[in-house]
C-alpha cells in the first residue's frame, strides 16, 4: 500500500466511525494495589483525576486494601504488579519480597497514642502492664514502638493486643484496654465516641529522628522486566504530587468531594496536615544524599528485631533510587 492509499483507507476508516489503529491510544496495564487513606492513595486519585498517569499511557487497574500485610500478600501471590502502602514498604522488601521505587510522604503526625484517664493512664509512665491495641507491623505498631522507648519504656513491659484497626478502635472505645496506637483518619472515631480520650502523642515528636515513609513497590519480577513503565508511574506521580503541593487546598476539596464524600472536609484537612510532602524537585536531594535509604533502614531495624529475623535484605539492596533520579532529576 502506497502513501496515497493508506491516506485514503484511514480517512475512511474515520468517516465510518472506526478508530484508525494509532500508536497512541495503546496503553500499558498496570494491576495497582493501594491503602485508601489520603497519605497513600491522595497522589493516586489526584492523578487519575487529573489524567497524569495516562498522559504517560497508562491504564490503571486499582484493587482497594485494609492492611499493609494484605497488600503484600497480594504482591507476592501475583495478583498485583505494584502497591502503595505506608511503613510496611520498609518491611517486606528487607525479606526479599518486593523492590521499593517510589516514595509518596513522610507520616508525620499519621500516627497516634491515645489513653483513657479514667482507666488510670495518663502518661507514659502509666501505661507499663497495660495493654495497649494497635495493629501489628503498620505504621502504628512502627511508632508505639518509638515513642515507648523514647520514654524509657521497653516494649516488653507493655501487653501488645494485635487486632486489625476496625477492633483495635473498638477495644479502646468499649474500655477493653485503655490506650491505642492508631493512624488517622481513626483518630476521628475516637474523638466523637470517646470525649474523654487523651492524645498522649503522635509520630511528629520523633521526626526527623524517627521518619516513617510510605510509598510505591513493585514484585521483583514486575521490577526485573518493567523498569520503563515503573518511570512511567513516577512521572506521572510527580504530576499529581506537586499539583498537590503547589495547591493544597483545592486538591483536598476534589480528594473529599469525589473519593472521601463520607468524611467531613475538616477531617480530611486534618489527615492531609498530618503528613510531610516535597515537591517531587525537593525530593531529588533526599533519593540522591541517602536520606531515604535511612528512614527506610531504620523502619526495616525494627520490623526485623520484632520478627526476630537476623538475616535480612539491606536497603541498597531493595530500594532503587536510580529509577526515580532518571525520572525527575
Amino acid at each position: 500500500m502506497d502513501r496515497r492509499q493508506f491516506l485514503a483507507s484511514t480517512a475512511g476508516l474515520a468517516l465510518s466511525g472506526v478508530a484508525a489503529p494509532a500508536i497512541a491510544q495503546s496503553r500499558t496495564k498496570v494491576r495497582v494495589g493501594y491503602l485508601h487513606t489520603v497519605a497513600v492513595d491522595g497522589q493516586i486519585w489526584t492523578g487519575m483525576d487529573r489524567g497524569s498517569f495516562e498522559k504517560q499511557g497508562l491504564d490503571f487497574e486499582l484493587r482497594q486494601f485494609n492492611t499493609g500485610l494484605e497488600i503484600f500478600q497480594a504482591l507476592i501471590g501475583g495478583s498485583i504488579d505494584v502497591l502503595a502502602t505506608g511503613a510496611a514498604i520498609a518491611s517486606f522488601p528487607a525479606r526479599g519480597q518486593g523492590k521499593v521505587f517510589l516514595l509518596n510522604d513522610i507520616e508525620v503526625a499519621t500516627a497516634q497514642l491515645w489513653v483513657r484517664p479514667d482507666m488510670g493512664v495518663k502518661s507514659f509512665a502509666d501505661l507499663k502492664g497495660k495493654r495497649i491495641a494497635t495493629t501489628a507491623g503498620t505504621t502504628a505498631h512502627v511508632f508505639l514502638d518509638t515513642a515507648l522507648r523514647a520514654n524509657k519504656i521497653d516494649p516488653k513491659e507493655v501487653e501488645l493486643l494485635n487486632q486489625s484497626m476496625p477492633a483495635a478502635v473498638t477495644s479502646f472505645i468499649s474500655g477493653a484496654v485503655p490506650a491505642v496506637a492508631l493512624w488517622v483518619p481513626f483518630n476521628i472515631t475516637v474523638r466523637d465516641k470517646l470525649p474523654g480520650a487523651v492524645k498522649l502523642s503522635d509520630a511528629s515528636a520523633y521526626y526527623p529522628q524517627a521518619a516513617i515513609i510510605g510509598g510505591w513497590t513493585a514484585s521483583n519480577d514486575y521490577y526485573d522486566g518493567n523498569k520503563e513503565t515503573l518511570i512511567k508511574i513516577i512521572k506521572g506521580w510527580a504530576d499529581a504530587n506537586d499539583y498537590i503541593v503547589a495547591n493544597s487546598t483545592e486538591a483536598i476539596e476534589a480528594l473529599q468531594k469525589k473519593h472521601y464524600s463520607q468524611v467531613p472536609l475538616s477531617d480530611i484537612m486534618e489527615a492531609f496536615k498530618a503528613q510531610k510532602m516535597f515537591s517531587s524537585r525537593d525530593w531529588v536531594k533526599y533519593y540522591s544524599d541517602g536520606t531515604v535509604a535511612k528512614w527506610l533502614q531504620q523502619s526495616t531495624n525494627f520490623f526485623m528485631t520484632n520478627a526476630n529475623v537476623k538475616d535480612f535484605t539491606p536497603v541498597e539492596k531493595y530500594f532503587d533510587p536510580s529509577l526515580y533520579l532518571k525520572a525527575i532529576g
